[in-house]
Formats: C-alpha cells, sequence, structure tokens
C-alpha cells in the first residue's frame, strides 16, 4: 500500500506540474483548472492511493459503478467531489442525484426535467455541464453545436438547473484543437463560465484553448482493464 502511494503521489505531481507549466504559458490564471481523476473502470482499492495523496476530485462514467465504490470511499473522505462525465439514462437520474455532485452530460430537454425532479425531490441543486457533439459524432452524446446556446438558455430559464459550463470530447484522430477552440467561442456565447474539455493525451492543449476541467484517467491510473 506503501508504494501505491508513493507512485499515486508521483502522478498527482507530474500531472500537476504540466498542468501548471500549460497554464504559465498559456496564460490562465493560477488555480483556474481543475483536474478531475478519472476513476472509472478500478475498483476501490485502487482510487484509495490517490485519496490519500490529497485527490479528491474524480469522475466516473456509470452510475452503478459509483454506487458499488464511492459510499465507502466517501465515508473515510468525505470532503471528495464526484462528477458524472458518462452518459445519463432517465432512469438512473435519481441515483445519479443522489452520489454525484455535479452533472456533466445534460444533453436533452427529457434528462433536464427528470434531473430537476430529482434534485427537488432530494433538496438539491447540483451545478450541471451541457455535453456538446462537438465532432457531430453519430455515436457519441451531447447535443449539436448549434443548439448550445438555446438549449443552455431553455435549461436556466425554463428547467431550472444550475448551467456552470460546457462538456465536449473532440473526435479521435484528429488534432483536437479546433475542437477546444469551438466550445470556448460556445461557452462565451451561452454565458457559461467552465469548460471541461482535454483528457490524458491532449489536456495542455485543452489548457491553451481555456479549459477549467481536465479529464485525466489513464496518465494517473495507467491502462484500464477491459471491460
Amino acid at each position: 500500500m506503501e508504494q501505491a502511494a508513493d507512485d499515486a503521489q508521483d502522478r498527482l505531481t507530474e500531472i500537476r506540474a504540466r498542468i501548471s507549466h500549460a497554464q504559465r504559458r498559456f496564460g490562465p490564471p493560477a488555480e483556474s483548472v481543475e483536474l478531475i481523476a478519472v476513476s472509472k473502470t478500478f475498483e476501490a482499492h485502487e482510487i484509495e492511493p490517490f485519496l490519500a495523496a490529497g485527490q479528491r476530485l474524480f469522475g466516473e462514467n456509470r452510475v452503478q459503478e459509483a454506487k458499488d465504490k464511492w459510499p465507502g470511499l466517501r465515508e473515510r473522505h468525505g470532503d471528495v467531489e464526484l462528477h458524472m462525465i458518462g452518459p445519463l439514462q432517465t432512469n438512473k437520474a435519481r441515483e445519479a442525484v443522489a452520489l454525484f455532485d455535479c452533472i456533466q452530460t445534460l444533453d436533452r430537454d427529457k434528462l433536464a426535467v427528470v434531473l430537476k425532479a430529482e434534485m427537488e425531490r432530494a433538496g438539491k441543486s447540483l451545478p450541471c455541464f451541457v455535453q456538446v457533439n462537438i465532432g457531430a459524432e453519430a455515436q457519441k452524446s451531447g447535443i449539436a453545436p448549434a443548439e448550445v446556446v438555446d438549449f443552455v438558455a431553455r435549461c436556466r430559464a425554463v428547467h431550472g438547473l444550475d448551467v456552470v459550463g460546457l462538456m465536449c470530447i473532440p473526435p479521435d484522430g484528429v488534432p483536437p484543437g479546433p475542437y477546444f477552440a469551438q466550445l470556448a467561442v460556445l461557452g462565451a456565447a451561452a454565458g457559461v463560465q467552465k469548460l471541461s474539455m482535454g483528457m490524458s493525451g491532449d489536456f495542455e492543449t485543452a489548457i491553451a484553448m481555456g479549459a477549467t476541467h481536465v479529464r485525466v484517467g489513464s496518465a494517473l491510473f495507467g491502462h484500464r482493464p477491459k471491460t
């Protein structure tokens, strides 16, 4: 366990140093970029070393997986902040509201209505990011770029949600910079302050384009188990 904790600390230190270097190089103010450790597919005992090393912001893709491991982890680390970063089905909204502190994958009116109802039932008001299908890819979730501004306004005015940012996953195999830049333009047009973009292989580019949250998994945890 001690070796695992040392390894986790080393990896966190390296990633945080790269984030700081990108901030100094590209201009975002200090403390303006938050590191989300993407712990999907990893077991609680594999996450513990990162908690011991001081990481408190994590991202999970699946409600059931989060339900299986995070309540126990939260008992030992009460200051954890957990973000939902995977597609969310409406029938999982109640559990998601109970488990997570932020929903980053709001992408349709039906989900907005259900999330608001579940938040009211639970007496909560979770911040939300709108997921944008920035590359217009049929296999990916997210709202079309052309619909973002109206959708954000509707989520706020009609559905009563606290939309704080936009999130995207650019297409594989092409330079991500133009997609990150487009998300920043959309965020400004929609009047949101936060941008969740950039993963292990491209988070420095995302920071250059204005990311406030970067989602780093494999660079911290290593290659994911096959599922």
